[in-house]
């Protein structure tokens, strides 16, 4: 399928709802959308040994998060390299001070666009432009998670969809607590829809099946709650700017077809 305009997703769900299975299905469906994830430019930035990435690797070391203005700078960089974004000149690159050995920002004959935004101290006029072309379609990963950083990423990549994935709390709690896993080699089943012949025993090797830590109640309804928390203030920006579409169901499946119908209506008359 071909989109006849540039599609700026947003995928927001609860942890388990299946965020990850949507995302795979719609660029396979798709071909001009393009997966971008805060976390892989995060570690090819780390990998490149690029300035930018120095700096976010020295402050993981150090046990610090990484900044949003750093994960927004990431992310707007990788967009100017695309094409995807236009601006008054290239955006500034992050390099250290040769004598000091401490953070500046090259100088460049206009003043960046990214740094200016980051900053707090876009200029009138220096607004980024950002490309229609269906070839710059993109989902976006891991950025933004709170309302804060929506606000941030406003000024500078104006999302055009957000979908809010929902599913039922008991519907996924089942689905995660019900999850088994042969370690060795990465075969999951789960109780509910793909369970093992024999109750917590591989089928393939005949050895135990283990749950990893993270899927039991306890720990998934801490996690539950904490996206609660963050998340009804985000889903609320984006309501208040007309963005927010809701597609809910029981499974994935029952899911997907109603996300693909909304790419269709928005994107692809």
């Amino acid at each position: 399928m071909s989109l006849k305009r540039a599609a700026r997703v947003i995928l927001v769900g609860a942890p388990g709802v299946g965020k990850g299975t949507q995302s795979e299905r719609l660029l396979k469906r798709y071909t001009q959308l393009q997966s971008i994830s805060s976390g892989d430019l995060l570690r090819q930035n780390v990998k490149n040994r690029t300035p930018l990435g120095i700096k976010v690797e020295s402050t993981m070391k150090a046990g610090g998060l990484v900044s949003d203005d750093l994960i927004l700078r990431l992310i707007s960089n990788e967009f100017f390299q695309r094409g995807w974004l236009k601006g008054q000149g290239p955006p500034q690159v992050m390099t250290f001070a040769s004598a000091a050995g401490q953070e500046t920002l090259d100088e460049s004959p206009a003043k960046s666009v990214v740094d200016s935004v980051i900053n707090s101290t876009l200029q009138s006029g220096a607004t980024p432009q950002v490309s229609d072309n269906p070839s710059a379609s993109f989902i976006l990963d891991g950025f933004p998670r709170t309302a804060a950083q929506a606000e941030m990423l406003d000024k500078i990549i104006p999302i055009n969809l957000v979908v809010s994935i929902t599913t039922p709390f008991d519907v996924i709690l089942e689905r995660i607590t019900g999850r088994w896993v042969h370690e060795p080699s990465g075969r999951v089943y789960n109780t509910s829809f793909n369970a093992p012949r024999v109750a917590g025993i591989d089928d393939v090797t005949g050895e135990p099946l283990t749950q990893r830590p993270d899927d039991s109640e306890e720990v998934y309804r801490a996690r539950f709650a904490k996206f609660e928390e963050t998340n009804r203030p985000l889903l609320d920006h984006y309501a208040n700017k007309g963005l927010l579409w809701e597609a809910s169901g029981l499974s994935s499946d029952e899911i997907t077809p109603k996300i693909f119908q909304h790419f269709e209506k928005m994107f692809g008359n």
